[in-house]
């Protein structure tokens, strides 16, 4: 049994790692908290048997035959999971997982995301859901945008405050993410409310999509016109189907009208509001912001192959995504690059630049702290490659996960591909350095991750020379 500051909890041991699941760290923000600002969990009495995930935030079915949201298991959603290896103990790193989903979907039960090996290595892991898709960005009159980072703050917070109870040492927080996760570290890494909750962060493919104030309130309005009525007055489940059908129907359906928004076919991301998110983290952290949190920042070199898979050879539009997308000159830059490549071929190149590599590598440019960058360059499959997501069960050493084995047709590299990533994030946790050198912009020596690793000086040179010509900017 354990005390936090809300009252008691008791785990279960298995293989010498407690698990807690389901604790909340905050109100269920339904009801009159609807679209409000997290609130602090209220104490309970007793012992609270934390042996069950808690729901998962409203969102539509994921892919790849990831269980779906169940409304009737209930609102209650923001509860955090830890798994350590010596609750009895103290001083130990602190790894705190900020799962993705682009924006939309995504929970911390995922199997892939179970938390039992990496705290097998001597470190706390902590997982927690938070306010996805309009819930958590969709901009509600009156109420505060960015209520999904909000939510990260509140379990940071509750990290903080509780973390020493499960052995954790509260100075040594690591956050980590993946996709909208690490794009949500991003935010973290910029926003002045995050300041000081952690010491070290590891992003892994950041998103390159950052909207403002007026690109949200045209979804919104959007949505409004889908339900017929407010969002406010919409139950979550109705509220859900209809931002799922503008991003698909509506602003997928049209990127003259929508621009970026329409290629990425999303119809929320995280809104530079000058408050919650002051600036882009690019020029946030240009400016100095973070600079004494340590950082890891990288990419999968085949990014954008999970979804041109999902496409099936549909058409594409290379010309199109060239002049909304990309930097003036883009076109000459990749069939120089690839001289032998179909419209296809580039067009999965350019996606995979702009949605995460070169957000990746320009934030590590931007950083001003110690920085290390990373590229996953295993390709264990013809059909995936070394593709979006791949490195999520790695880094978390779930080889056996369903998620593993189908991205990588169970490689026999697969473990030891694994054990480099699980020995790199448990010692940036616990030291600071991942095991290679660190990142200069003048050089961009970067970490390859293959069935042998290697470093390499700036192994994606010519996208990153053209990218870094215009950056991400806001999409208005």
């Amino acid at each position: 049994m354990t005390r936090i500051s809300t009252g008691r909890v008791s785990g279960i041991e298995t293989g010498g790692v407690t698990a807690y699941k389901g604790i909340p760290f905050a109100r269920a923000p339904f009801g009159p908290l609807r679209f409000a600002a997290p609130e602090p969990a209220e104490p309970w009495d007793g012992v609270l048997e934390a042996t069950r995930f808690g729901p998962r935030p409203p969102q539509p079915p994921m892919f790849m035959g990831m269980p779906a949201w169940d409304p009737a298991a209930g609102l209650d959603c923001l509860t955090v999971n830890v798994w350590t290896p010596d609750p009895g103990g103290s001083g130990l790193p602190v790894m705190v997982w900020i799962h993705g989903g682009a924006f939309r979907s995504g929970y911390a039960d995922l199997p892939a995301y179970d938390g039992a090996n990496l705290a097998g290595r001597g470190v706390v892991v902590v997982t927690f859901n938070h306010r996805i898709g309009f819930e958590g960005y969709g901009h509600v009159e009156g109420a505060p945008d960015n209520r999904a980072l909000l939510d990260q703050v509140a379990a940071l917070r509750w990290v903080r405050e509780n973390v020493a109870a499960f052995g954790g040492d509260p100075g040594k927080v690591t956050v980590f993410g993946q996709s909208a996760g690490a794009a949500a570290i991003a935010c973290l890494l910029a926003m002045p409310a995050a300041e000081g909750l952690f010491g070290r962060a590891v992003a892994q493919s950041v998103s390159s999509m950052f909207v403002t104030p007026a690109h949200a309130a045209r979804v919104t309005a959007e949505v409004e016109r889908r339900l017929g009525r407010s969002p406010r007055d919409s139950a979550p489940e109705v509220l859900v189907a209809a931002g799922e059908d503008v991003a698909t129907q509506v602003i997928a359906g049209d990127p003259g009208r929508w621009g970026p928004m329409g290629y990425a076919g999303l119809a929320f991301a995280p809104v530079v509001d000058g408050e919650v998110l002051p600036d882009t983290p690019w020029n946030a952290l240009t400016a100095g912001a973070a600079r004494d949190v340590e950082l890891v920042v990288g990419f999968t070199r085949d990014e954008f192959r999970l979804f041109a898979s999902m496409l099936g050879g549909r058409p594409v539009d290379l010309a199109g995504a060239l002049a909304t997308l990309a930097p003036g000159g883009a076109e000459e830059v990749y069939r120089r690059m690839r001289p032998e490549a179909s419209d296809a071929e580039l067009y999965e190149v350019l996606m995979s630049d702009w949605m995460f590599r070169m957000p990746s590598a320009l934030l590590a440019d931007a950083h001003t702290g110690t920085t290390y960058a990373y590229e996953l360059t295993w390709s264990p499959t013809d059909t995936f490659r070394a593709c979006h997501g791949l490195e999520v069960p790695l880094v978390f050493g779930n080889v056996g996960d369903e998620m593993a084995v189908g991205l990588t047709g169970g490689s026999p590299d697969l473990p030891k591909v694994s054990e480099q990533f699980v020995a790199a994030w448990t010692g940036f946790a616990a030291t600071g350095d991942p095991g290679w050198p660190r990142h200069d912009p003048a050089t961009a020596v970067t970490r390859l991750f293959d069935a042998v690793p290697s470093d390499a000086e700036d192994p994606e040179a010519a996208s990153r020379a053209l990218w870094s010509r215009t950056g991400f900017p806001v999409i208005g």
